[in-house]
């Protein structure tokens, strides 16, 4: 080891690299190591030029020093002296170039797998690599304090939020309007065109897949492909570099996304991996953690090898301080620095899981996030699984986690196929109470969802019985086989008019089922444009026009537009149907209950009705005389009451109106079963009226309040 004299102690917090008193001030946490050496790499490849400077000061566990003379923009890394003792998963090799957890920029790739190892041979049993690894792996970068204002929060109540999942590079890589030097970029999230779809499409919030710098895993490296998602993470302080229109300035071209996008009252949601890293199992790089300590960072069985409760290799263990610790910092440092509004955390279930045992919603981990008073304010959305048995936890979680609800996906497409009755849709449609009343949530805490990036688009939803992953180069075996889909009658691309007909129809009754449905709902990225995989389920790895939006136009993809417009639009002005309270069958004002459900018949459902799974059609009525949302100004407002009629059976049936009861008059809004769902005539009909609903319709109508029976 070198040591550069004129260093000084500097102090332990805040962890990572900071620029102050002329210098800068480096601080990384192990508490294996026996020495740690910050490394300045000269270099703007990274392949020589290296000073070492001996880390004197420790404390905490935390080695540290105050660097005068060092200037944001030098590169650096961290190399660590101790014991090699794989079987308690401690694995300290000066070899290896180690990127700071804490970075908020990093830059580069791997080049060399083989020198990312930190073994030779047998991960468990082999002696000590003693390949350099400078030159071959990403290596962290000084980023100057402070940063540009990103703009008042829009703060929009949950209640009123539509989510839209969204990738940074494929959502504008293809977008004509675009400057080409801009396109799958963070500032080309920015661009006004594309702001400006956001904001007619109607999406309140955007949801970005992973933005947090990552590393391709080394199956996809030995292939020549790249994990084009980002669930597969490398530095959780880093905004990616690959979406950065000049890289080096990625921080400042994600501050102007963001406030960009808050100009236009749309929030911006992070969806973040915290249960995993890119370093993978025992016998993956050596990149970060592990070389720094990883007893501290992941759990580990009795024998020094990686847990994997997340599919990916490892987990982090949630019940580390210094876990706890780096997400916290993390999701504190984009809230507070970079301005965004919330988080969905990926497999969550497995944040609360502290040593890798039964799941616990008050894990350190998960109350650490909702008890800190930045992130308390901030949407938290959890999904709420992992890749094991018990961590299936939908409506498991706290009274401040808003959730994915699988089983709102589950139960749409079920019905929709015509695969079973209305009784877990109903549910569903009315917030899904049986999962998450129970723990004093609200129904906005449903994440409602039809498709999202994990599974196929929604044209492939309704054109592919079947997945065909075979792009992604593991022989078709990747992706999930439960997709719950139905081809309407040809598998993938046909000619043939009904089936196009019938497919579009189908896109309709879902996207209708999702936007008019009580809860939050989550649209994907090009679903309203049609866009289509191919019937590909798991493109993770395809940075290709597979999983790219097409922005080119067809008369299909503007009419699903059109439609998805309508019904953001719809849901906006209609506060009926987006409570914020549950559904209870409280009076209302009109004297009748808040919710009722409706065979066909015009009866309202009996008992018996909800257990014959035979069933394929389903009224739902709604009363807004009294439907307890509220204004801004927290005054409760009226609305009119809604009719929904749901229908996937293969032939028409007879629907009987409800009496004058529940109002005077029914007037059409919404017809799935034209091509923009306007229905053919908006003539009121009266109550009591039998009217013939066609196969697979969805069909909305409205009573006036003035024509409502009020007591």
């Amino acid at each position: 080891m070198t040591n550069a004299p004129h260093t000084l102690p500097g102090r332990p917090f805040p962890l990572g690299a900071h620029p102050e008193a002329g210098g800068v001030r480096f601080s990384v946490a192990s508490s294996t190591a026996e020495g740690v050496e910050l490394c300045l790499v000269g270099d703007e490849d990274g392949s020589s030029t290296e000073q070492r400077i001996e880390l004197t000061e420790r404390t905490f566990g935390i080695w540290h020093a105050l660097v005068p003379g060092i200037t944001p923009g030098q590169r650096y890394g961290y190399r660590v002296h101790g014991p090699w003792e794989p079987t308690r998963g401690v694995r300290c090799n000066p070899a290896k170039l180690l990127v700071d957890p804490y970075a908020r920029r990093i830059t580069g790739q791997v080049t060399d797998l083989s020198a990312t190892r930190a073994y030779r041979g047998d991960p468990m049993t082999g002696a000590p690599s003693r390949e350099d690894s400078l030159g071959s792996v990403p290596l962290s970068v000084v980023a100057p304090a402070g940063g540009g204002d990103t703009g008042q929060r829009p703060d929009v109540p949950f209640e009123e939020t539509v989510l839209y999942e969204v990738h940074v590079k494929g959502f504008t890589k293809l977008h004509p309007d675009v400057p080409k030097h801009q396109r799958g970029t963070y500032l080309g999230m920015a661009h006004p065109a594309v702001v400006e779809h956001l904001v007619r499409l109607g999406v309140t919030a955007v949801e970005l897949l992973p933005v947090h710098t990552h590393a391709d895993e080394p199956l996809l490296l030995k292939t020549g492909r790249h994990n084009y998602w980002g669930y597969s993470t490398l530095g959780f302080l880093a905004p990616h570099e690959g979406y950065a229109c000049r890289p080096g300035h990625e921080v400042e071209e994600f501050r102007t996304m963001v406030a960009a996008l808050h100009a236009a009252g749309i929030e911006v949601i992070l969806d973040v991996v915290f249960n995993h890293t890119c370093e993978g199992g025992v016998g993956g790089p050596t990149l970060s953690m592990r070389g720094l300590d990883a007893p501290a960072y992941y759990l580990l069985d009795h024998s020094g090898r990686d847990v994997d409760l997340t599919g990916c290799g490892n987990t982090l263990d949630p019940g580390s301080p210094t876990v706890v610790r780096l997400v916290t910092d993390s999701m504190r440092y984009f809230a507070s620095e970079l301005g965004v509004d919330g988080f969905r955390l990926d497999l969550a279930s497995a944040l609360g899981r502290p040593g890798g045992g039964g799941f616990d919603p008050h894990s350190p981990l998960l109350t650490a996030i909702t008890s800190d008073p930045v992130l308390s304010n901030r949407k938290l959305i959890a999904e709420p699984w992992d890749a094991t048995g018990e961590g299936y936890r939908v409506g498991g979680f706290g009274v401040q986690w808003a959730e994915w609800n699988g089983r709102f996906r589950d139960g749409a497409r079920d019905f929709w196929r015509g695969a079973t009755g209305p009784r877990d849709l109903a549910y569903r449609l009315s917030g899904s109470s049986d999962l998450y009343a129970i723990s004093g949530r609200r129904p906005w805490a449903s994440i409602n969802f039809i498709t999202a990036h994990d599974g196929f688009t929604l044209r492939d939803l309704v054109s592919y019985n079947q997945k065909h992953n075979q792009e992604n180069g593991e022989n078709n075996r990747d992706g999930t086989d439960d997709n719950r889909s139905w081809n309407c009658g040809a598998e993938g691309e046909t000619g043939d008019p009904a089936v196009l007909t019938l497919r579009d129809r189908q896109a309709r009754n879902l996207l209708g089922t999702l936007l008019l449905s009580t809860g939050t709902p989550m649209l994907v990225a090009g679903d309203e444009r049609w866009r289509t995989q191919h019937g590909n389920n798991n493109p993770y790895c395809l940075d290709n026009q597979t999983s790219w939006v097409d922005w080119t136009s067809d008369h299909r993809a503007e009419d699903l537009l059109a439609y998805t417009r309508r019904l953001t639009a719809l849901r906006a002005d209609s506060p009926a149907l987006r409570q914020p309270q549950f559904f209870d069958g409280r009076p209302t004002r009109s004297g009748e209950p808040d919710l009722v459900w409706f065979r066909p018949t015009g009866e309202t459902m009996h008992a018996e009705d909800w257990f014959d799974d035979t069933t394929r059609t389903l009224g739902m009525w709604i009363d807004g005389s009294e439907c307890l949302s509220r204004n801004r100004d927290g005054e409760l407002v009226a609305d009119d009451s809604w009719l929904l009629l749901l229908h996937s059976g293969q032939e028409p049936v007879e629907v009987t109106l409800p009496s004058d009861r529940y109002g005077s008059r029914f007037i059409p809004v919404l017809d799935s079963g034209t091509p923009r769902g306007v229905p053919a005539s908006t003539e009121p009909w009266e109550p009591g009226r039998t009217i013939e609903l066609p196969a697979h319709t969805l069909l909305l109508l409205r009573a006036p309040r003035d024509a409502a029976r009020v007591e």
